[in-house]
Order: C-alpha cells, then structure tokens, then sequence
C-alpha cells in the first residue's frame, strides 16, 4: 500500500508545473514556426532572383518547341 501511495503522489503535477511545461512546448513550437517564416521568406527570395535569370527563361523557350505530349495522334 505504500508503494501505491509513493506512484500516486509522483504521478500528481501541480498547476504551476503544467503551466510551465505548457509553456515550454509552446516556446519551443513558437521557435519553430519562426524558422520556419524565415526559411519562407529565403525561399520566395530565391524562387523570384530565379525567375528573372536568363536561364529559367531558356527552358521556358525549350518547353515551347515540344509538341502537345500524346504519343498516338494529336486530336
């Protein structure tokens, strides 16, 4: 019976002890997200310098002269 009563009182968390590991999670995911807005923000940087570069445009020409893809016939 004793044994019981110690796992029981262990198991017990205070209001103060949830709050601050309710916290902690929530800090934790709050960092998260913000790297993760940055990285978005990196890669809409990137994505638009591409864009304008003469290369992407290249391939935009390339992909021109390709005929409509079905192999049997063009209806």
């Amino acid at each position: 019976m004793i044994y019981f009563n110690l796992f029981i009182k262990a198991i017990i968390v205070t209001t103060t002890q949830l709050t601050m590991i309710l916290i902690a999670v929530a800090t934790i995911f709050l960092v998260f997200i913000l790297i993760a807005i940055v990285k978005m923000y990196k890669l809409k940087a990137e994505n638009k310098k591409l864009m304008q570069t003469n290369a992407y445009k290249d391939y935009e020409e390339a992909a021109e002269d390709v005929p409509s893809g079905h192999l049997y016939g063009d209806n």
